[in-house]
């Protein structure tokens, strides 16, 4: 595709109203030819293979071959073919299988005339492009969870401790790599068996483990 070129695209929906109006929608943007349209799945992997564009846009419902299933034929048959899948389905099922398939972009519809085109001109361009609704979806599903504090009744000290007992140091040796009075930690010690509940040292190393905690190398 030449800078001077307009972006070829296929379109394929069921809905002859929706067909027709994203077809004259995508033609009336600057730099974008629509070269051919199709009804369903298996019309739109052939039109793809015949015409060969810069882009195709699937809807996701279509009777026959569905767009995950057409999504996937394309990505074999014309690997060169960035898919924008272009659906009522917002939920992280479709949008992951859509992209597990092959697709490159994943848009709402709904969306504007400006959005639209530029995920047109986004896929056709190499890049992944999400509509502002399922970008929040990705971004919420790749965010890591916050890890919760196993311990939260305990102090910074007493959890260090803890976890020094898992890793079966002594109080000695707890005191000196901390660099505490064996008193001091005893005391720590006796405060963490009062908070978790438990009755003696192995208990607690028990509970600390349990949490994940002495995994580590003592030494």
């Amino acid at each position: 595709m030449s800078a001077e070129s307009p972006i070829r695209v296929v379109v394929a929906d069921d809905h002859p109203v929706v067909r027709a109006g994203l077809s004259a929608l995508l033609d009336s943007l600057p730099g974008i030819e629509v070269v051919a349209v199709a009804a369903d799945g298996h019309a739109a992997v052939k039109e793809v293979v015949l015409h060969r564009p810069d882009v195709a846009v699937l809807d996701l419902q279509m009777p026959g071959l569905d767009g995950f299933g057409a999504t996937r034929e394309i990505s074999r048959a014309a690997p060169n073919v960035a898919v924008l899948v272009l659906t009522m389905f917002d939920d992280d099922e479709s949008v992951f299988a859509a992209m597990q398939a092959g697709a490159r972009g994943y848009v709402v519809k709904g969306a504007e005339q400006e959005e639209l085109g530029r995920a047109v001109r986004a896929v056709a361009a190499g890049e992944a492009i999400f509509g502002p609704a399922v970008a929040q979806r990705m971004l919420r599903f790749f965010t890591p969870a916050p890890v919760a504090d196993p311990f939260p009744q305990l102090t910074g000290r007493e959890r260090e401790i803890l976890g020094l007992l898992a890793a079966s140091l002594s109080n000695a040796t707890i005191a000196s790599r901390l660099g505490l009075s064996p008193k001091t930690v005893a005391n720590h010690i006796s405060s963490i068996f009062n908070k978790l509940q438990v009755a003696d040292r192995a208990q607690a190393i028990l509970r600390a483990r349990d949490a994940g905690l002495g995994s580590g190398d003592p030494h």
